[in-house]
């Protein structure tokens, strides 16, 4: 799998929340919005998982 680049036009009151939670986990910015989108997508993949296996078990 390749990369990309993806620019971001954010406000300044946003980046420095950004950059506190980054910080508290000893990492950029760039790593802290990376890894949250990261997980996000797999809270939804999963989420849809389930819905899916509950549909296919009529529960729900």
């Amino acid at each position: 799998m390749g990369t990309s680049v993806l620019s971001l036009r954010i406000d300044g009151e946003l980046l420095e929340r950004l950059r506190d939670h980054a910080a508290k986990r000893g990492m950029s910015v760039q790593d802290y919005v990376v890894r949250t989108l990261i997980r996000d997508d797999f809270d939804e993949r999963f989420q849809t998982a389930v819905d899916e296996t509950e549909k296919f078990y009529g529960v729900g």
